[in-house]
């Protein structure tokens, strides 16, 4: 199997990337395709020792910066590290490409370069989330801010296969993200997914308060990219405060040392359980091909991990999966829409 990553993405790029990248290839032993700039690459590998190791470069001129257009690997650099990674997953050369870079760009690439799946309307980006109980899965986090109540009928039924196929749960609990559990709480739009989603044969567990999301009491919870986003980064940055509000609180405490030692392998867990790092990745769910996108501040860590996110996807055949499911969806509502 080989994978491609977009070496010039993300904040730390290219050295955390190409680091992250020598660790996956001798830990997984698969091939690793660092994209970008050539030389760029090659003075950054020669930091290591990767005798044995399937590591290869291919060379794209380009770079996406934070500030270009999400359409720019399409249009104005089509020769960007992104747009290169892509192109080597549709034409067979590698099983998935990963970047921590530029995330509307990636999506934008990813999406029209590959193209949906059959009866895909609307990519999602699912991501895991700790929980009490856990791990849950949360989509859309950002893919498609605007939704009507079919796109999260979708992202339901994708979410449903992601959490069987890698969290190993036979009966996913699928919940919408609402202000209220009681079926009548919500918008228009949640309102609608609710009767949508009630009648399929997924596990569906009706509205998800807020306040429950990391009680575990959900293992997939469906919203619009646009909730979903803004869920992501209050609990990111909730986590890094409550961090470091702790660290201030035992530094000013008297005994705060003396609990720091008896408490430091809680807080060393506690802090890799919200570490994102951890996670690696989170794929573009929808599209006809494997898109694994990073955090913009991914350390070597993560893309290491990332790398093993996009192997555990490729190996599941979780698009196959997904393009039968929603066939058969849409011939469903095909049929119904005939004998209205």
């Amino acid at each position: 199997m080989k994978i491609a990553i977009d070496a010039m993405g993300g904040d730390h790029a290219p050295v955390a990337i190409v680091e992250g990248a020598v660790e996956a290839a001798r830990e997984h032993g698969i091939e690793i395709i660092l994209v970008g700039d050539k030389d760029s690459l090659s003075r950054e590998l020669s930091k290591y020792n990767i005798t044995g190791l399937s590591l290869s470069l291919r060379h794209a001129s380009q770079i996406i910066e934070m500030e270009d257009p999400p359409l720019a690997p399409l249009r104005k650099k089509k020769d960007s590290s992104i747009r290169v990674a892509a192109e080597m997953v549709k034409r067979k050369e590698a099983a998935a490409f990963i970047s921590a870079g530029h995330t509307g760009a990636t999506m934008a690439t990813a999406f029209y370069t590959f193209g949906p799946l059959p009866g895909v309307e609307r990519p999602a980006i699912a991501t895991f989330l700790p929980t009490l109980k856990g791990v849950s899965i949360m989509l859309d986090v950002g893919a498609t801010v605007d939704c009507k109540p079919v796109h999260l009928l979708q992202f339901a039924l994708m979410g449903d296969i992601y959490c069987k196929e890698i969290l190993n749960k036979e009966e996913p609990k699928v919940g919408l993200l609402s202000i209220g559990e009681e079926d009548i709480k919500g918008n228009e739009l949640t309102r609608e997914s609710f009767k949508l989603l009630k009648s399929t044969d997924i596990n569906f567990i009706g509205n998800v308060d807020g306040k429950d999301v990391f009680s575990g009491k959900a293992d997939v919870i469906v919203c619009d990219g646009f909730i979903g986003n803004i869920a992501l980064k209050i609990s990111e940055g909730l986590a890094d405060a409550i961090t470091k509000m702790l660290k201030r609180e035992i530094a000013d405490a008297p005994s705060g040392r003396f609990g720091y030692f008896l408490l430091k392998s809680a807080f060393k867990n506690f802090r890799k359980r919200t570490d994102y790092s951890e996670y690696g990745g989170a794929p573009l769910l929808g599209v006809n091909g494997i898109c694994i996108i990073g955090h913009g501040r991914s350390s070597s860590k993560a893309i290491t991990n990332a790398v093993q996110v996009a192997v555990n996807f490729s190996k599941s055949g979780i698009n196959e999966k997904i393009s039968k499911k929603m066939s058969s969806l849409f011939q469903t509502r095909k049929i119904r829409r005939a004998t209205k």
